[in-house]
């Protein structure tokens, strides 16, 4: 009975018949509903709340949480899976693709003066039709084969290059920052709003591949890595 109360919960908040702040059935409601005891039914809903599915209050009820995305530190993820891992439906916006002469901010930006030219993207992925993360890319063409000029029109550019493109190092940063005005209306937040920014460069044996900038809503986005003693 206490796997049944909690796929059936899990069930409920993942297909969206409970959405984030619904307060679902007091405990005695579903102790009743499955002809259980009320310590059956609280420990599904704890294992829940320990899960991030649900919020609890003494006072307030049980609610479903508003999903945050996990995304690997240490690894370069598809922003699509991050999406669809939380539960929710993914979706993708270009919002400008031009291929021109490279600046010295993008210069410094790949670490790598050479490139002449460059491709600049913004784009916009979301979650449950909600602005998830805003992008700012650039890619080499030095190091990149030929790039469709509508390449990115359906694909995101992340998920292109992973496609397509062999990659050997990266590096990441990750920043606290706070949403300027461009940002802050791509995300539909306020200006100034703490947001989480990944920073990220990769490299092959051409050289400098991409550089990009994903800058996410700082309370609905968390990193995770995982490690050992002695790992490097």
């Amino acid at each position: 009975m206490h796997a049944t109360i909690l796929n059936d919960v899990r069930e409920n908040i993942i297909s969206g018949t409970w959405p984030p702040g619904y307060r679902i059935p007091f405990e005695a409601e579903l102790a009743k509903h499955y002809g259980c005891s009320r310590m059956t039914v609280n420990k599904a809903l704890t294992q829940l709340t320990r899960a991030g599915f649900l919020v609890r209050s003494r006072k307030a009820g049980t609610y479903v949480k508003a999903p945050q995305s996990l995304s690997a530190a240490l690894e370069i993820t598809n922003i699509r899976q991050e999406v669809e891992a939380s539960g929710r439906r993914y979706g993708y916006r270009l919002l400008q693709h031009i291929h021109r002469t490279a600046t010295r901010e993008d210069h410094d930006r790949l670490d790598d003066d050479n490139p002449a030219l460059v491709h600049a993207i913004t784009c916009l992925h979301e979650a449950d039709d909600r602005p998830f993360c805003y992008e700012l890319r650039l890619i080499n063409p030095d190091a990149v084969p030929s790039i469709d000029p509508n390449a990115f029109q359906e694909e995101p550019p992340g998920a292109w290059l992973l496609r397509m493109v062999p990659w050997s190092s990266a590096e990441h940063q990750i920043v606290a920052s706070a949403a300027d005005d461009t940002t802050a209306k791509a995300l539909d937040i306020a200006p100034g709003t703490a947001c989480l920014e990944i920073q990220r460069k990769t490299m092959n044996e051409k050289g400098r591949v991409t550089w990009t900038k994903m800058t996410y809503p700082g309370d609905k986005h968390r990193l995770i890595a995982s490690f050992s003693p002695g790992s490097s």
